[in-house]
């Protein structure tokens, strides 16, 4: 028989099978106490019966003797000899009952004790099968027994009556009480096992003894080390990409900043046709190679798990209507239109991460401009049962079935190859992550020549301080509208705008459609006139002839695009709208409470595109005098330094520089007044800016002095890091000059608008 075997048969009889006694027992049952026998459970009647019997026994012979001596009845006589007789087999019988109780006693506790002995060395052999180390302590620590492994693994051949310490055995406290990593220095090297201590009877002395086993754990604790070192090594490894991707970047931008701003200067200056091509190609190079070092940078935080969105409570209508407004310029110098409508049951504000969400936008947007060759680009966005729907829809090329299976793939892109060329393949596979952050899903419907729909869905949080939507749906109940506009993604957006406000609008792109609609008695009550000025010379003749109210005619108002506001004449509209339009500037203007002539960067927040560049004017004081917007700029890279002084200048400000922290903290500190805005890089020699920073910006909070932080620097980490310190204005590297003045403009809205 084996020794397999063997070991199986005696763990059998010493537990039992699995048909035997521990499995019968019923569910959820407990071990019963050891059996006690029916005697021990009577022992104090049996020794009252004793007791009894002895004296009914010494009784009835007591009697027996005193009725023959005093000669009494013999019956007499003999009943106490009877009771004599009774009760000394009574006490006979119990002394004998007693008797084999204790002897089977005693057999079954040695028999119990014989079966622990077998269990005991039965367990001893399945730990020197297993090679574990099994010793005996005396509560001294004194080894009292030791199995062979422990004398094998520890070269001692006779350990009893000493200690671990003096075998050699270390104690390394382990993360339990009484568990612990011991070294050992074996015959084949030095090797660790886990050591487990718990106080016993000994069933042989009964006395308390340490009884201890250990396993040999070494390959377990190498494998954890080689584990652990490896996620050191991969978390380093992690870091030190990120830190070369922050500092590459960092370094990228730079020059980047350089390179747009002094493109942006030298676009404010005389340049011949030739030239200024020369320059937009320069700028939209300089342009797409930030698009690059962004996309690297979010696939590369994305791929580390380092991912994280700062949800917080914004306005979607706004969001949209400005990424549209950013794009606006590529689709009109494409010659295509686009155009945005946000349902009026869409909530003012939404959580969700704004940053984030425009950066999905701009590139669904972008590239819905990019592919579209003719036509144009509508965004609508809708909500249904709390999920927000935004979907973007171009007359572009469309994609195939393949295309449309791979598009959201890192490094894959559709198209023609001249088009692919254009780009990394990164900004669709990012977008996707994004919306997953968000909770939802973005999709795309195609088909080949059709133009393409991505649809991107997810359920923010209405925020707190959101209002109910119902007060846009009347917004317009009061207008109806004649809109002369060529046929397109533009006009029906318009359309539907004012359709959704609660107001009414004819469309009519041809002189045959302008005189139907006269001819049903539809213009009767017309209260405002939107002419696209790419239909202005097509309609004006007709309109001086149109029947309309005489008694209140018709406002009329042109549509026009930024770019070619400069060129149209003033005195033949009431009002103005720029395209793309804004919800908010429609409403006002067809309400009569603005003509979309005075402030235009606030209600109509339609930017002019190259014809003219905003200035700050000065600010009134409240004693009625003037003076010029000062700023105080700390930037260390000269040319940077420059850019941001000459826009700054052309726009009115009064500008001071400096080029480290110490100076920064020596400005605003000093006895000289302190400057109406502080513009400072956030990577400058002096200090860290994540430490300076927050610093400066509570001491001029203290004096109401805002603080813009320009950073190359723009992973979540760092944005996270500035919004805990209370710094909540950070504009990316390479700034754009634009929107410096806008955020300028938005800080101190005393300021206006003036063309340079």
């Amino acid at each position: 028989m084996s020794d397999l075997a063997r070991l199986k048969e005696q763990l059998t009889d010493a537990f039992g099978g699995p048909e035997g006694e521990a499995q019968s027992l019923p569910q959820n049952s407990q071990p019963a106490f050891p059996d006690v026998s029916e005697d021990q459970a009577r022992s104090p009647s049996n020794q009252r019966l004793l007791r009894i019997f002895a004296f009914l026994s010494a009784i009835g012979a007591l009697a027996f003797f005193l009725t023959g001596l005093l000669k009494l009845n013999a019956g007499l006589m003999a009943l106490c000899g009877l009771t004599a007789l009774v009760g000394l087999t009574g006490f006979a019988h119990t002394a004998w009952r007693n008797a084999v109780s204790r002897n089977r006693d005693a057999l079954e506790a040695r028999l119990q004790e014989e079966k622990q002995v077998r269990n005991a060395a039965l367990m001893a052999e399945i730990h020197e099968a297993m090679g574990d180390l099994v010793v005996t302590r005396d509560m001294n620590r004194r080894i009292v027994h030791a199995n062979g492994v422990f004398r094998e693994v520890t070269g001692c051949a006779a350990p009893e009556g000493k200690s671990c310490e003096d075998i050699g055995i270390a104690f390394r406290p382990g993360g339990k009480l009484h568990c612990y990593d011991v070294e050992i220095a074996t015959p084949y090297g030095q090797r660790i096992f886990s050591w487990h201590d718990i106080v016993t009877q000994d069933i042989t002395s009964s006395r308390l003894v340490i009884s201890s086993i250990a396993r040999d754990v070494t390959e377990e604790r190498a494998a954890l080390i080689n584990r652990e070192e490896a996620r050191l090594r991969a978390e380093n490894a992690d870091a030190a990409k990120g830190r070369l991707l922050a500092t590459v970047s960092h370094e990228i931008r730079l020059p980047l900043s350089g390179i747009l701003g002094m493109n942006h200067l030298l676009s404010q200056t005389r340049l011949t046709q030739e030239q200024r091509n020369y320059l937009d190609g320069m700028r939209e190079s300089g342009q797409a190679l930030v698009q690059l070092v962004e996309d690297l940078l979010d696939f590369s935080t994305m791929e580390v798990g380092r991912f994280r969105l700062n949800p917080r409570a914004e306005n979607l209508r706004q969001l949209i209507e400005s990424v549209v407004e950013m794009l606006a310029h590529r689709a009109h110098e494409k010659g295509i239109e686009i155009a945005s409508l946000v349902a009026p049951d869409v909530p003012d504000y939404l959580d969700f991460d704004p940053a984030r969400l425009r950066q999905v936008l701009f590139n669904l947007i972008g590239n819905a401009v990019k592919f579209t060759r003719e036509g144009g680009v509508f965004v609508h966005a809708s909500m249904a049962h709390g999920e927000l729907a935004i979907s973007v829809e171009d007359t572009g090329p469309g994609m195939s079935r393949a295309e449309q299976a791979r598009i959201f793939g890192e490094f894959e892109q559709a198209g023609s190859a001249r088009q692919r060329s254009n780009g990394t393949g990164l900004g669709l596979a990012i977008s996707a992550r994004i919306v997953r952050e968000f909770g939802g899903a973005l999709t795309v419907s195609s088909k080949k020549g059709k133009g393409s729909t991505f649809l991107l869905k997810f359920r923010p949080a209405i925020a707190g301080s959101s209002r109910l939507p119902s007060h846009r749906l009347d917004a317009l109940q009061q207008s109806k509208v004649l809109l002369l506009s060529p046929a397109g993604v533009a006009s029906t957006a318009t359309v539907k705008a004012i359709q959704s406000l609660g107001g009414l609008c004819i469309e009519a792109s041809t002189i045959k459609q302008l005189d139907a609609f006269q001819a049903e008695g539809q213009l009767a009550a017309i209260t405002d006139i939107i002419i696209d000025h790419r239909a202005a010379s097509t309609f004006r003749k007709r309109l001086q002839t149109l029947s309309l109210n005489q008694e209140k005619p018709p406002r009329r108002i042109l549509l026009v695009n930024p770019e070619e506001r400069a060129s149209q004449p003033q005195e033949e509209f009431d009002a103005w709208l720029i395209r793309p339009l804004r919800e908010k500037s429609l409403v006002d203007v067809l309400c009569g409470r603005l003509r979309g002539l005075e402030r235009r960067d606030a209600i109509n927040d339609n930017h002019p595109g190259f014809s003219f560049s905003p200035a700050i004017a000065p600010v009134r004081e409240k004693a009625g005098r003037f003076h010029e917007l000062t700023v105080l700029v700390a930037e260390d890279d000269p040319v940077i330094a420059r850019i941001i002084r000459a826009v700054l200048e052309k726009s009115g400000c009064k500008v001071h520089t400096v080029d480290d922290f110490t100076a920064l903290s020596e400005a605003i500190s000093g006895t000289l007044p302190l400057p109406d805005l502080v513009i400072s890089d956030l990577n400058m020699p002096g200090g860290e800016g994540l430490d300076v920073l927050p610093d400066i910006n509570h001491a001029l909070q203290k004096q109401g002095t805002p603080l813009i932080v320009l950073s190359a620097d723009t992973s979540d980490a760092t944005r996270f890091g500035l919004s805990n310190s209370g710094i909540d204005i950070v504009l990316p590297k390479p700034v754009e000059p634009k929107r410096l003045i806008e955020e300028i403009l938005r800080l101190f809205p005393q300021t206006r608008i003036a063309e340079i």
